[in-house]
């Protein structure tokens, strides 16, 4: 009796053990296929060949071509005023006049004088002819004369800058001067702009300097017009700003019907190089890498490494000089994951 209850225990024990090890045998299938490969989805582009453009873009204001303040160059009151406020004015046209009239008498005053000395020096040549009069007494007449037609010229001249004429063909602005007021020289009788052509000045990074040449071309758009304009490169600041690492560039653009208005707000666009049947792909598509810059692909549902020289690149877009052929896949999400040989499922993004 004693020697069967020792042989139970045993029994169970080996009975327990037979158990385990074939739950362990079903099991084993069940791991096995949770360790098998996955098949991850991921996006990615097909890249084509295609014009690439090499931009940079800007910020600026328009300016007119010509802009002046109308001041008188002389104090005093005004008689006449001869233009409309915003109208168009030809170079020439008579603008404002100030009174002369003081000026005026003065010039009379000088012209009677200078009568008298040409008489009188007439006189003192006869009489030199004759030896009744001295050399030296001919010369201070001549003098004389001299004298007064200068302070003459003088009179004239002020009198000339009673009458402000537009300096250019254009519009003039408000004006700030009435008929019988005081005017002078620091007071602005109104602005006067031409604009057609019209001016843009921008500004570009200093790195930029020997890609921006005369005569190239831009592009801007003005805040509140939906038509982009074209203009043309004529001047160059020949120093780099200090403080913001960057130079001046102005350019022209024709403007015939007025609609640009100096000191507008532009975003300016410059095509700096233009290549054509370039391949692009999208920049987030680069992998940095201690051999140099690689991509990843998709080939036959699955991921392969490629290495590639780069070019040109842009705030979205780089250009794969090397290492990538047409018709190439190249993965845009999901790199982190991602091991060669692994199998992809892909979605092919709209192309470039």
């Amino acid at each position: 009796m004693n020697v069967l209850r020792g042989i139970i225990p045993v029994f169970y024990a080996v009975w327990v053990i037979l158990i385990a090890a074939g739950c362990k045998e079903k099991s084993a299938p069940a791991a096995s296929s949770a360790y098998a490969p996955r098949t991850v989805e991921v996006r990615g582009v097909v890249i084509h060949p295609r014009l690439l453009e090499q931009k940079i873009t800007s910020t600026g204001s328009l300016l007119a071509n010509e802009e002046v303040e109308v001041r008188p160059e002389t104090s005093g009151r005004v008689t006449a005023i001869s233009f409309e406020e915003g109208t168009f004015v030809g170079k020439g046209s008579l603008l404002v006049k100030i009174d002369d009239s003081e000026l005026q008498a003065q010039l009379k005053k000088l012209q009677l004088e200078e009568k008298l000395a040409q008489d009188d020096l007439y006189r003192k040549q006869k009489l030199l002819e004759i030896k009744a009069a001295t050399e030296e007494e001919y010369q201070i007449s001549q003098n004389q004369l001299g004298v007064i037609q200068a302070e003459i010229e003088l009179v004239r001249s002020q009198i000339a800058k009673t009458a402000i004429y537009a300096p250019f063909s254009g519009h003039i602005g408000l004006r700030y001067v009435s008929t019988g007021g005081y005017a002078s020289p620091s007071l602005v009788v109104a602005r006067m702009q031409q604009t057609d052509p019209i001016k843009i000045e921008f500004t570009v990074p200093e790195k930029y300097i020997s890609n921006i040449q005369k005569g190239s071309t831009i592009h801007f758009t003005v805040a509140g017009q939906e038509n982009a304009f074209e203009g043309i490169i004529y001047a160059i600041e020949p120093r780099i700003d200090l403080m913001t690492r960057s130079f001046t560039v102005r350019a022209k653009c024709p403007n015939p019907q007025n609609s640009l208005v100096p000191g507008a707000f532009v975003k300016v666009e410059i095509i700096l190089q233009t290549v054509q049947d370039a391949l692009v792909i999208p920049s987030e598509a680069v992998i940095p890498d201690i051999k140099g810059e690689k991509v990843l692909l998709c080939a036959q549902g699955k991921v392969r490494t490629q290495y590639l020289i780069t070019g040109i690149r842009t705030d979205y877009e780089v250009q794969v000089t090397d290492g990538l052929n047409p018709g190439d896949t190249v993965i845009t999400t999901g790199l982190l994951q991602l091991r060669n040989d692994m199998k992809v499922k892909i979605r092919i993004q709209e192309s470039l």
